[in-house]
């Protein structure tokens, strides 16, 4: 590959390519590759495409291919929940006053104008939770 090309592959690509490069300097003649080389291989297979990814690592494209179509489809990791239900905002009368009491001897009076009903929920559970 020519200096231009080099320069445009990912690089989640080009370190795959030093791995395997690597490994081939390292290995006795006849070596299986290492499956967790493999799975890096269907890793990128499957992000670049196999064509792109036997190109890149000098792989044989059939059997990478035959390994990525077996691999299991895996989804990356959830970083929240999986569900957030977002309630629609309620516009409640111009004009509120209430009090809270969490039965301990707290209170807090509230004259609120111009809120929405999620406002004095958020309010109220700030409220009971600290006390």
């Amino acid at each position: 590959m020519g200096t231009s090309q080099r320069e445009l592959l990912p690089p989640d690509l080009v370190r795959g390519r030093s791995r395997f490069q690597a490994w081939r300097s390292q290995r006795e003649p006849g070596g299986r590759i290492p499956q967790p080389l493999w799975a890096m291989a269907i890793r990128l297979a499957k992000v670049h495409g196999v064509s792109r990814t036997a190109a890149v690592l000098r792989l044989d494209y059939y059997r990478l291919k035959k390994r990525a179509e077996a691999a299991p489809v895996s989804e990356p990791p959830s970083s929240g929940p999986a569900f957030v239900e977002l309630t629609s905002p309620v516009t409640v009368a111009k004009q509120c006053r209430f009090e809270l009491d969490n039965g301990s001897g707290a209170t807090m009076r509230v004259q609120l104008v111009g809120y929405d009903a999620a406002d004095i929920e958020a309010l109220s559970r700030g409220f009971w939770s600290v006390l």
